[in-house]
C-alpha cells in the first residue's frame, strides 16, 4: 500500500492557534487541488512548490467554505516521506480539524496508522530504523540532555558506528571468503592474527556501546529515586527542597506522610522520577501501616535509594533495619540536621555503608544541596562517560542487538583462538554482521518493524 495516499492530523488535537493536517502520497496535489480556492482564483498547482498560499477549504458537495487556510505543497523527493507532500494550516480547534479531514478522506485519501509517515520516510530510505525511532524519543524527551541524544541519533550517529562497524565485519568476510574459497589461486590469505585483530576491535567496539546502555536507558526513561527513611527525619523537606517547591506537608510530627508521593524533575539535565515514601516504622495506625507497606514497594523497584538519617540522634534499631536493606543497592546515605549538634557515628556509618556515598547535609540551611545533585550525575554516568556526550544507546531493542552481536563476535574470537576452520568462524562473524544490521533496519523482520511504528502517534 506504499503507493497510496495518506492523510493524519499532525498538531495535537485541541483548542490552539493552528492546526495541520498532512497529505503524504501521489495524489496529494491533486486532493489539494479539488477542495482549495486560493485568494487570486489560481489552482495551487500554478503556485511554486514550497510556497505558502492563502486562501481557503471548500467543500464543493455542501457549496460552503469550511475555514480560512494556509497551504503548502512540497514535492518528491525532497520531503518528510520523500513522497509529494501536501500540509493545510487551518485553525486550531476540533471542529475546523476534523471537518477538514473529513473532506481530505472523501476524496480518496486513506486515514494513516500510527507512525505511517515515519515508516514510508524509513522504507523510501530517507532515514534508517534506528533514526526513525529517534522521532518518538525526541517528541517523548522529558529533559534537554534526552532531546540532545535523541537529536544525535536522529542525526545518523548512532547509525554511522553501526555503519562502521559493519563495514569492518564486512571487509573481514571478503577476506575470509577469498581464503576459503579461492585457496589454489595465488592470493594472500588472511591470517588467524589478523583475524583476530579485527575481531577484537569489533568486540572492543560493541562493547563501548554497550557500557552506555544503562545511563541511556536513565536519560531516555528517567531514574526512579525513592527517599527513605524513619519518620521526621527531612525526607519530605528533602524533597520540597529538589522541587524548589512546597509539594509535601512538612511538619514536626512523626508520620505526617502517610503515602508516597511522586513527582518528576530534571537534574542537570538527567530526568528522576522522585518518590517520596511514608517514614518506616512499626504502627499501629492503620493509614500509616498501610503507607509503610506501599513504601517498601517502592523501595524494592527503585533505582536509586536516598536514605535520610537524622545527623542529631544516635542510630536507633528501625535506621539500622533500612541500612541493612541498602547494602547492596544504588544509594545516597544524607545525614541531615547537620545544623544541629551531632551524634550519629559518621565512621561506624561509612563502615557499615561502605559502598555508598555518605553527604552530610542540613535542609533546613540549604546545605549540601548541590552535592546531592552531583553525585547523582556521577552515578548515572559511573564517571565514565562526559556528560556532552550523545552517544548513548537508549533504546532496548538496541541493547539487545548488540549483545547478541556480541555473543556471536565472541564466540568467532574463540574459534580463531582455536584455529578452527575458517567457514566456522565466517558464521558467527556473519551473525554479528546480521545482529548490528537489526538497528539500523537493514536485517530486520517486517513484523519487528510493524511493531515499532505502531507506538508512534497518529500524525508522525
Amino acid at each position: 500500500m506504499i503507493d497510496d495516499t495518506i492523510t493524519a492530523i499532525a498538531t495535537a488535537l485541541g483548542e490552539a492557534g493552528i492546526s495541520i493536517i498532512r497529505i503524504s502520497g501521489p495524489e496529494a496535489i491533486n486532493v489539494l487541488d479539488g477542495i482549495f480556492r486560493s485568494k487570486k482564483g489560481i489552482s495551487i498547482k500554478e503556485y511554486p512548490q514550497r510556497k505558502m498560499v492563502y486562501g481557503h477549504i471548500f467543500d464543493k458537495e455542501r457549496n460552503k467554505v469550511l475555514d480560512e487556510v494556509l497551504v503548502v505543497y512540497m514535492k518528491a523527493p525532497y520531503t518528510y516521506t520523500k513522497e509529494d507532500i501536501v500540509e493545510i494550516n487551518c485553525h486550531g480547534g476540533i471542529v475546523p480539524t476534523r471537518n477538514i479531514l473529513h473532506l481530505v478522506l472523501k476524496n480518496g485519501v486513506r486515514m494513516a496508522e500510527p507512525g505511517e509517515f515515519t515508516k514510508r520516510a524509513f522504507l523510501n530510505g530517507r532515514i534508517d530504523l534506528a533514526q526513525a525511532e529517534a522521532v518518538m524519543d525526541l517528541i517523548s524527551a522529558k529533559t534537554d540532555k534526552g532531546f540532545d541524544v535523541a537529536l544525535s541519533q536522529l542525526e545518523g550517529n548512532l547509525s554511522k558506528n553501526v555503519k562502521k562497524l559493519r563495514e569492518i565485519i564486512l571487509e573481514t568476510l571478503a577476506h575470509l571468503h577469498v581464503s576459503i574459497d579461492y585457496t589454489e589461486e595465488d592470493i594472500q590469505e588472511i591470517t588467524y592474527s589478523q583475524l583476530l585483530s579485527n575481531m577484537e576491535t569489533i568486540k572492543d567496539e560493541i562493547e563501548r556501546l554497550l557500557k552506555t546502555s544503562e545511563t541511556g536507558k536513565i536519560i531516555r526513561e528517567g531514574l526512579n529515586t525513592v527517599i527513605i527513611g524513619k519518620p521526621n527525619v527531612g525526607k519530605s523537606s528533602l524533597l520540597n527542597a529538589l522541587l524548589r517547591e512546597s509539594r509535601a506537608i512538612v511538619t514536626d510530627v512523626p508520620g505526617t506522610t502517610r503515602d508516597v508521593i511522586e513527582e518528576y524533575l530534571s537534574i542537570k539535565g538527567i530526568p528522576l522520577k522522585i518518590v517520596d515514601t511514608a517514614g518506616i516504622r512499626d504502627t499501629e495506625d492503620l493509614v500509616e501501616k498501610i503507607g509503610v507497606e506501599r513504601s517498601k514497594e517502592f523501595f524494592n523497584r527503585g533505582d536509586l535509594i536516598i536514605l535520610v538519617l537524622d545527623a542529631s540522634e544516635d542510630l536507633t534499631k528501625e535506621d539500622m533495619e533500612i541500612i541493612e536493606h541498602i547494602k547492596h543497592r544504588k544509594a545516597i546515605v544524607l545525614l541531615n540536621k547537620t545544623d544541629l549538634p551531632q551524634r550519629v557515628d559518621e565512621k561506624k556509618l561509612e563502615g557499615l555503608l561502605p559502598n555508598q556515598r555518605v553527604i552530610k547535609i542540613s535542609i533546613l540551611e540549604e546545605k549540601g544541596l548541590d552535592e546531592i545533585e552531583d553525585e547523582i550525575v556521577n552515578m548515572v554516568y559511573g564517571g565514565n562517560i562526559k556528560s556532552r556526550d550523545s552517544s548513548f544507546i537508549t533504546n532496548v531493542r538496541h541493547k539487545s542487538s548488540l549483545e547478541k552481536a556480541l555473543k556471536s563476535i565472541s564466540d568467532g574470537i574463540e574459534a580463531a583462538n582455536q584455529n578452527l576452520p575458517y567457514d566456522l568462524i565466517e558464521v558467527d562473524i556473519k551473525d554479528c554482521y546480521d545482529f548490528l544490521g537489526e538497528i539500523t533496519g537493514d536485517t530486520v523482520d517486517d513484523d519487528i518493524v510493524d511493531k515499532i511504528f505502531s507506538n508512534f502517534c497518529l500524525g508522525k
